[in-house]
């Protein structure tokens, strides 16, 4: 969640188009885990893919998160009547493009790096894919 946002209600907008132009590479770490769909992550989806990835490389090598959910979604109170306007702000999300890198890691061999970024890549409502610096 952001600390401080210029308004606090935006406009729904739509599902992102296209591909990613900005992140696609990795640029901090050896590895990383990319967005092979289009979708909405929230900011719940993005800690829980962080402590899988923590959990999973037992507290060694670094890691890196590239998305931020500074997106608010509202929703209205259940039973709650049509008007009286836009409802009260639910949750954070980050709308991902293809080819945008989320999580990154380094000081890890491959292979546990691999296995950590499968067991993320089920939390995300988007397919996802393991990269390399060296080959994407």
């Amino acid at each position: 969640m952001p600390r401080k946002v210029k308004h606090r209600k935006m406009h729904r907008g739509s599902l992102p188009t296209g591909k990613s132009t900005r992140g696609t590479t990795v640029s901090f770490g050896s590895y990383g885990i990319k967005a092979v769909t289009p979708g909405l992550i929230t900011a719940r989806q993005i800690e829980s893919a962080r402590r899988t990835i923590t959990r999973y490389m037992q507290r060694s090598g670094k890691y890196w998160i590239r998305i931020f959910p500074d997106h608010p979604m509202t929703k209205k109170g259940d039973e709650t009547p049509m008007g009286k306007g836009k409802g009260t702000v639910d949750y954070y999300i980050v709308k991902v493009k293809p080819g945008k890198i989320m999580f990154e890691v380094d000081g890890i061999d491959e292979k546990t790096a691999r296995e950590a970024f499968r067991l993320a890549g089920h939390k995300f409502g988007v397919k996802t894919k393991f990269v390399s610096r060296n080959k994407e």
